[in-house]
């Protein structure tokens, strides 16, 4: 009798365990971020831990987050990714470029995973491609410091020579030629995302070249440092950097992850995993151009206003011919614009861009 009372109670508490959200309540979905660089970068790798810390704050404990910093583009990277899938993330964020093979290579074992890689082109069934437009608000700075710049010579830290940086480099020079077309813009190759001391030096270079203001496509704030102690302008690039350098701070282009990365756990929440490539701008909320500063004549805030508004509106396009190449010729004729695919695969310099591009 006793026995059978036992029984009863422990099948009653196992109920209430269940309905009350115990043991049979639902696991939390687990979600992995993969970050070339340090959250405490103030750039890009802070802009995806941002986009993280909104998910959690969005969904609470329906979502566990967690990631790994400082990984290399490299062999780590795959054993980074493979560890994470194993520890059962069912989404993993892969958050660079240099990710691309290793992600496909992991999410080809782990085919109940979703993985989700930025800036890359190549997919896969269970491989999403998402990524920000940043040669829009590269754009916009453009105009700006077409306004600032006493010299005419604009300066460009960069680190890779992939088409992600390059269209940045040419939206930025396109966009101060629309203000003064005899501007110029010199670049100097870094080769790495994040690395302050070289980032500092490269903009060092620049600044002794005459360029008196500098945008950046690297990770850190050491350009916008530098210009500082040197007497010139800058702009933050991935996040607001205003704090890092407010006397040179023209204005920052920030990424705006959060929405997405929300979006992608509602949908595997819910049981239906986003798997649409997406490509968002300012339009989507997914980028802009924030924080001009004091620095910035009336005429470029009213003029950027105006862009911003059309590009938003989905009336401007950055990449509209006609656009000529640094070589002279025609790279875009009147009328046409860029399609996304010729725009992820832009390897060519625009009239005004000094020098020539690694490889050409």
């Amino acid at each position: 009798m006793n026995s059978w009372k036992l029984a009863v109670g422990a099948i009653a508490t196992s109920v209430a365990m269940i309905t009350s959200g115990g043991a049979g309540a639902a696991d939390p979905l687990k979600m992995a971020w993969v970050y070339i660089g340090p959250p405490g970068d103030g750039g890009w790798t802070y802009a995806h831990d941002q986009g993280r810390k909104a998910v959690e704050k969005q969904f609470g404990d329906k979502v566990k987050t967690t990631f790994v910093e400082n990984v290399p583009e490299n062999a780590d990277a795959e054993r980074v990714i493979r560890d994470l899938a194993s520890k059962g993330n069912k989404i993993i964020f892969t958050t660079s470029f240099g990710y691309m093979d290793s992600t496909l290579k992991v999410a080809k074992a782990f085919p109940k995973v979703e993985f989700y890689h930025a800036t890359g082109f190549k997919s896969a069934p269970n491989v999403t491609i998402y990524n920000s437009r940043m040669y829009e608000p590269a754009f916009l700075a453009g105009m700006i410091a077409g306004h600032v710049s006493k010299k005419g010579v604009l300066g460009f830290v960069a680190s890779f020579p992939i088409p992600e940086v390059v269209r940045n480099i040419n939206a930025y020079t396109m966009g101060a030629r629309s203000v003064n077309p005899k501007i110029t813009t010199k670049v100097v190759w870094v080769n790495t995302w994040f690395d302050p001391s070289k980032e500092r030096q490269a903009a060092e270079a620049l600044i002794g070249q005459g360029a008196d203001v500098l945008l950046q496509n690297t990770d850190s704030s050491a350009v916008l440092q530098t210009a500082q102690d040197k007497g010139v302008f800058a702009f933050g690039w991935d996040s607001d950097m205003t704090a890092y350098g407010p006397k040179a701070h023209l204005a920052s282009a920030i990424e705006i992850w959060g929405g997405y990365y929300g979006k992608v756990a509602e949908a595997a929440i819910a049981g239906k995993p986003l798997k649409t490539t997406i490509w968002g701008g300012i339009k989507e909320g997914m980028n802009d151009l924030v924080s001009l500063s004091a620095n910035v004549p009336a005429a470029a805030k009213k003029m950027v206003e105006e862009k911003k508004a059309l590009i938003k509106d989905g009336k401007l396009a950055v990449f509209t011919g006609p656009i000529k190449g640094s070589d002279g010729s025609i790279k875009v004729a009147a009328g046409k614009t860029l399609t996304d695919k010729e725009i992820d695969s832009i390897n060519w310099y625009v009239e005004g861009v000094e020098g020539q591009l690694p490889g050409k």
